[in-house]
């Protein structure tokens, strides 16, 4: 029995640590590029943002993992790529900042922004 006490001792770290890293998004980034590149795009050619609170955490997860935007006419993946960061960086700040934020990263910050401001989260979020 002592051999495999540190063998589960190890996977019980590796488990911990995997948890860990899984939570590593960072919020705070997701909002400041939310509202900088989101909500200034959605203004400009919409009537106005789009509130993390306009939708819950299951339908905002939904959205993302169905990687539709407008419509379906393009990806949501887009809007967090390198590229579209690059074609915008000389006239928005916050895609300036994050221009070589590896593109999933920056995904996952949104969403854990979008998740904790969600219609159905402890603190929901207005663009307002």
């Amino acid at each position: 029995m002592k051999p495999l006490k540190p063998v589960i001792v190890v996977l019980l770290l590796a488990a911990m640590g995997a948890s860990i890293s899984a939570q590593a998004a960072d919020a705070k980034r997701g909002r400041v590029y939310y509202r900088m590149v989101c909500s200034v795009c959605h203004m400009e050619k919409l009537d106005g943002p789009i509130s993390p609170s306009a939708k819950t955490k299951a339908e905002w997860s939904s959205y993302l993992q169905a990687d539709k935007h407008a419509k379906g006419k393009d990806t949501v993946k887009y809007y967090f790529s390198k590229e579209y960061r690059a074609s915008i960086k000389a006239r928005n700040q916050a895609a300036a900042k994050y221009a070589e934020l590896p593109d999933a990263e920056l995904m996952a910050d949104v969403k854990m922004f979008l998740s904790a401001g969600a219609k159905d989260s402890d603190t929901p979020t207005s663009c307002d």
